[in-house]
């Protein structure tokens, strides 16, 4: 049976600080893969952008979008879906969000004056999910986990070593929570790259979160 192959966790350079890769770069090495889609999860306004906090709202929100849109474009031209995601931070806490557009970014002006709880809250209630990437980075943070407002864990990265993805998925099995993976891929020079491979084919991030809750996503990570 046809499986489609899915990138979860991607940087572009446009976007955030440290992407190597730009978001047509991106594109054309998924495609050669043979990938079926990417979701574009560049860093947020609140985390390692470079988006400067100088600008009107609407404008940052805009150039924030700047790696997805070249991405997507490109990707139009080859055949790969390009989806639109984020990753917000929370002090090293960093959480994916999928399922939500940039007409909702630029409906919240007020978004970086939440706290973190009403951010996973008002996500929540609007039909998007929230994935906690890497929770186990103990080198650079303060563990910070909040199983009862996220969606899934993210138990497959990597750029973490292998006990800190084992205690990621340790996480996920004490409180029940659905597994994913992801590249976290800043360059199209990485070698090693995880994500999931589904039976049907993804519209969006909704998707993507319905394969994951269901369990009707696999998890994969191989070397190229």
């Amino acid at each position: 049976m046809t499986h489609f192959k899915y990138e979860t966790h991607c940087h572009t350079s446009e976007t955030s600080a440290c992407g190597k890769s730009t978001g047509a770069e991106l594109a054309a090495y998924f495609h050669a893969l043979g990938y079926t889609g990417v979701f574009v999860t560049d860093h947020f306004l609140n985390g390692n952008t470079t988006v400067t906090d100088d600008l009107p709202w609407h404008e940052r929100v805009t150039l924030f979008s700047r790696g997805y849109e070249m991405m997507a474009e490109q990707g139009a031209r080859l055949g790969l879906d390009v989806f639109f995601a984020w990753e917000y931070s929370y002090g090293w806490a960093h959480f994916m969000t999928y399922g939500l557009s940039r007409d909702w970014l630029h409906a919240y002006p007020d978004m970086l004056e939440w706290d973190v709880l009403e951010y996973f809250d008002r996500v929540r209630a609007d039909g998007g999910t929230i994935v906690h990437a890497h929770p186990f980075r103990e080198k650079v943070e303060i563990i910070q986990l909040i199983p009862g407002k996220v969606d899934a864990i993210e138990v497959v990265n990597p750029g973490r070593p292998d006990d800190a993805n084992q205690h990621a998925l340790d996480f996920a099995l004490s409180f029940g929570l659905p597994q994913t993976a992801g590249s976290d891929i800043h360059s199209v020079r990485s070698k090693r790259l995880c994500g999931i491979a589904t039976y049907q084919r993804l519209s969006g991030g909704r998707d993507y979160a319905d394969a994951i809750i269901s369990g009707k996503a696999s998890l994969f990570d191989e070397d190229h």
